[in-house]
């Protein structure tokens, strides 16, 4: 159809409107697709498992196996946990292999048997047929960061209730959060204006394209790299630049890894400013800037840190990691370690050495936040 331009401000609109409605049908469908991943990568997990010949070979270590023979073929987003969340996603949703075999039908892609989904049915069947959504629904309304806020939920109706809302109100994923941190299911079951309650939620702005394009599971599913620019502020972005060549110039065994390296839990994301490989200690040394007052916050924030490397990061021949809180305010610094979970004592003294004197790190924060 060709469109006429009676004037100016109609032709800047109608770019603007053919830009927008495209773009969003490429988020919808690279969402799809995401989603659609990952019940497949739980699909097959959960086959292996019933099924796969050598499986006994790996036994309860077989999703940490499986992570680390994908990271080494170089794909990102395959970590221990986003592989359990898969397979939670497969056994919640058995019901989108439904419309799967008909996307497929051009594609190399394939099921591999229905004997699992016998099996897993149970959480559908729960519902009466006309009480559920369609896989079709689900799959065209709903990210795949949607999916994982809701196989949080044991009880179908409540999760069927969450689902129902975020489609007819075009929930963003920070909306249904909010929604399932404040008990809406259970608020709107005990109260007799029931509208009253869900209206609060309605009428939000929902997200923009690029937001949700930007949005790390995303990125990863595309191959793109993520940026660095999280910090909290334009200072601490330079004093990390100077710290990163601080630290290697030392010499004293520190390797650089990785910056704003980006951690997920419950579909919430957090970044380590710095991650370090120290060849000599044979340890990752995280390190964590605050341009404000050390609070205990920190502390609690870097061992959350510490645990998920030694759980997904550490290599059987690695020592436990080690954390670094740098903190800074106008009249005074702080240099913390954080040596969460270390027993050796002779490993403790061993660190102490390698590693930068305190004073040494005070004295370069006061000296970054004066210039």
């Amino acid at each position: 159809m060709i469109v006429k331009h009676q004037n100016f401000d109609q032709l800047i609109d109608n770019v603007y409107q053919t830009h927008s409605a495209l773009q969003e049908n490429v988020k919808r469908a690279i969402n799809q697709n995401l989603t659609i991943r990952n019940w497949l990568v739980g699909y097959y997990i959960v086959e292996y498992e019933q099924y796969g010949e050598d499986r006994a070979k790996y036994g309860d270590k077989l999703i940490e196996a499986i992570s680390k023979s994908i990271k080494g073929k170089g794909l990102k987003g395959f970590s221990p946990m986003a592989l359990r969340t898969c397979r939670t996603f497969y056994k919640t949703y058995p019901k989108i292999q439904q419309t799967l075999s008909v996307i497929f039908q051009n594609q190399d892609i394939k099921l591999l048997s229905n004997s699992s989904i016998e099996i897993q049915q149970t959480a559908s069947v729960e519902l009466a047929e006309n009480l559920e959504l369609s896989p079709e629904m689900l799959l065209s309304r709903l990210s795949y960061s949607h999916f994982i806020e809701l196989i949080r939920f044991d009880d179908p109706l409540e999760r069927l209730f969450y689902e129902v809302e975020t489609i007819k109100n075009n929930w963003s994923v920070r909306e249904l959060e909010r929604a399932i941190n404040t008990a809406l299911y259970v608020r709107t079951g005990l109260s007799k204006n029931k509208e009253a309650i869900i209206s609060k939620f309605k009428n939000q702005k929902p997200a923009q394209s690029i937001d949700v394009i930007r949005d790390p599971y995303f990125l990863e599913f595309l191959g793109l790299e993520e940026r660095s620019e999280y910090s909290e502020s334009e200072l601490e972005q330079a004093i990390l630049d100077h710290l990163q060549k601080f630290l290697i110039e030392l010499g004293t065994g520190f390797c650089f890894e990785a910056r704003q390296k980006r951690i997920t839990f419950d579909n919430t994301h957090y970044r380590i400013d710095l991650v370090f490989y120290h060849r000599i200690l044979k340890s990752h040394i995280l390190i964590d800037l605050k341009i404000g007052k050390f609070d205990h916050a920190d502390v609690g924030q870097m061992n959350v840190y510490l645990n998920y490397y030694k759980e997904n990061e550490m290599s059987d021949s690695d020592n436990p990691p080690i954390g670094l809180i740098l903190c800074g305010s106008k009249g005074e610094a702080l240099a913390k370690y954080a040596t969460s979970g270390m027993d050796n004592q002779l490993f403790v003294s061993k660190y102490l050495v390698q590693l930068p004197d305190k004073k040494v790190l005070e004295n370069f924060i006061r000296e970054e936040i004066g210039e």
